[in-house]
């Protein structure tokens, strides 16, 4: 891993980041968040940014993999105020929204990009057109019906070159042909997610729609899986419990959560 001179800074952010714990290497930055936050030794708005994660998962037990010094894996410690457990995918909402809009922004400078490549594809992964490129992952702890507290965990390829090509991945690096700013990148990132949550606490929906719009398959069919048997269905949107919303071929809308409903590889 490369090192580096000064330590990383998040600029631009009110709470989001301002606090940030950096690490050389830990197993997992949503472990370690929890840990901290467990031991009441860090607040509302903590990132952990970890250079090197070596186990990173993602959901259904997957792993997640980085390349030490040139991707993004990090983790923002929230303690919502008011938040209630049946909505609490709306951080994964807002996450994943977040990072769409830093990806985008990105391939505007790449050849040939547009933006309208890439999509939110639920329950937690950035794609750009069926490259993945960035993942969310959320865990929360919960007494009666409140969040008290929740640790938003995200990865994000960005320098890597030499990917899984059968996990269908790819980097900001390979997407733009040009080495990427990840400390810039980290801010970026905080700075629209300070904006979603903020957007959210005002009960302003603009930022539901946007989510809405840049959903993967969205009013197109796609090849599903329900209950292990194959599935083919309309996205529709993802409800406030984090189920996909979907229109079966019979024009039935239902809801499906991800231990029920996957999308099939193509």
């Amino acid at each position: 891993m490369p090192t580096r001179d000064a330590p990383f800074t998040i600029s631009g952010t009110r709470e989001i980041g301002r606090e940030l714990v950096e690490l050389a290497t830990v197993g997992s930055t949503n472990k370690h968040a929890a840990d901290l936050l467990s031991l009441s030794k860090v607040q509302h708005g903590a990132v952990i940014l970890a250079h090197e994660q070596t186990e990173g998962r993602g959901q259904r037990g997957r792993t997640w993999s980085s390349a030490a010094g040139k991707d993004l894996t990090f983790s923002i410690v929230l303690q919502p105020q008011v938040l209630k457990a049946s909505g609490q995918f709306m951080l994964a909402k807002l996450a994943a929204l977040a990072v769409h809009d830093v990806v985008a922004g990105q391939l505007k400078w790449g050849v040939g990009k547009r933006d309208e490549e890439v999509r939110i594809k639920w329950p937690n992964d950035v794609l750009v057109e069926r490259r993945k490129i960035a993942g969310v992952l959320i865990r929360t702890e919960v007494q009666g019906e409140r969040v008290t507290s929740a640790v938003v965990g995200i990865g994000l390829n960005v320098n890597s070159t030499e990917l899984e090509a059968e996990l269908g991945a790819t980097s900001l690096r390979l997407e733009t042909g040009r080495e990427q700013d990840r400390e810039a990148l980290l801010s970026e990132i905080c700075l629209r997610f300070e904006h979603h949550l903020a957007t959210f606490r005002s009960g302003d929906q603009a930022w539901a729609a946007s989510y809405t719009e840049r959903l993967y398959a969205r009013g197109r069919w796609a090849d599903l899986e329900l209950d292990g048997e194959p599935f083919r269905a309309r996205p529709v949107d993802v409800d406030e419990q984090g189920r996909l919303l979907v229109e079966d071929e019979a024009g039935e809308v239902r809801a499906y959560g991800h231990d029920r409903l996957r999308f099939l590889r193509s």
